[in-house]
């Protein structure tokens, strides 16, 4: 069985890296074959965190580079594609690559259809509006990583439409107890285009800070500056993101009710959870599901939610951990790898057998 995987990023991509290429391996020991070809590669990634803007001569080539990988696409089983083949390029010239008669299948972590539907632009809205509807309903299968975006597939008619959570490998996430060292950390990991979402919490985190000491420990991102708290920043990678993670005595995951932010698959609680650490986050999409209320951590709407939620933790060590426990243990038994890739491989040898 041979795969053509049309990737969004390299493996600097955080979705892409998740979504794909952590299961290679596994999908190479079942006898399937996945030949990848990025569209933006890691050099992309990495001038987008560190200056904020595309280079629009990058695009261009890596838009080309794509027409050019596409005229081989006969040559395989089945046509895996993460969001769409062209970004910001209407629904019949995708079509006039995906219709020679090879199957695809269409993956989706994040709301990638409200970039369009609910652009400011009037005419984005009419050209674009409708594309990723097209896309579901014209593929084999559709896969997604919450409840969102399946009433988003199912509403668009696709004909198969299968959920996959994004996931972390159990051999990469060893918790570690932090040492005490009478401080109490909060942690958060992500990149600079999602850093703003902690802006919801430092009113939270200021008050905490009034009753005792209080660590602000941001991965990945710049962390604000905040009177009286210790905000310290890390850089990412993904080899230290879990030792990073043991560091905290808390993960958090502030977000927005808003359309974009419920179709988020929730990977930083997650992550946190795989280092057994209680959790305090949003009621936003998937984290309500993710989330146990006083079992694996706290969902928090308002600001005294917040402050709350965190003062419990920080006064009860005994708390934390058998949170931490809770949650390490749902993602054994939900969030790792080592249950989700046997599902995956089912699913695309059933796009190809129909």
């Amino acid at each position: 069985m041979k795969i053509l995987l049309l990737t969004r990023y390299g493996m600097r991509g955080a979705s892409s890296r998740l979504r794909y290429y952590q299961y290679l391996p596994y999908l190479r020991l079942q006898g399937i074959s996945v030949e990848i070809t990025e569209l933006f590669g890691n050099s992309y990634i990495d001038g987008l965190m560190k200056h904020g803007r595309r280079s629009w001569l990058s695009v261009l080539s890596a838009y080309t580079r794509r027409i050019w990988q596409l005229q081989k696409i006969r040559r395989y089983d089945l046509i895996w594609v993460e969001y769409e083949v062209f970004p910001w390029m209407p629904y019949w010239i995708e079509r006039l690559f995906l219709n020679v008669g090879v199957p695809y299948v269409v993956e989706y972590d994040d709301a990638i259809f409200h970039r369009y539907d609910s652009h400011a632009r009037e005419g984005v809205r009419l050209l674009l509006g409708g594309k990723i509807d097209a896309l579901m309903r014209c593929s084999k299968t559709v896969i997604v990583g919450n409840d969102y975006l399946a009433d988003r597939a199912l509403r668009a008619d696709a004909s198969c439409v299968e959920q996959i959570p994004t996931a972390i490998d159990l051999d990469r996430y060893t918790p570690v107890e932090k040492p005490d060292k009478g401080d109490f950390v909060v942690g958060w990991i992500g990149s600079p285009i999602t850093a703003p979402y902690l802006k919801m919490l430092m009113p939270a985190l200021m008050r905490l800070a009034e009753t005792g000491p209080l660590k602000l420990l941001v991965v990945g991102a710049e962390a604000p500056r905040l009177d009286g708290i210790d905000c310290v920043s890390v850089p990412w990678s993904e080899e230290s993101e879990a030792i990073q993670i043991n560091n905290f005595d808390v993960g958090v995951m502030p977000l927005p009710d808003d359309p974009w932010e419920r179709g988020k698959c929730g990977y930083k609680l997650i992550q946190y959870m795989a280092c057994a650490k209680p959790v305090v986050a949003s009621p936003v999409g998937i984290n309500a599901s993710i989330v146990e209320p006083g079992i694996n951590g706290f969902l928090a709407i308002s600001i005294d939610d917040w402050v709350s939620a965190l003062q419990r933790l920080r006064g009860d060590k005994d708390l934390r951990s058998a949170m931490g426990r809770a949650g390490r243990h749902k993602v054994i038994k939900d969030y790792c790898i080592q249950v989700t890739a046997p599902r995956l491989a089912a699913i695309l040898r059933q796009a190809v057998s129909g």
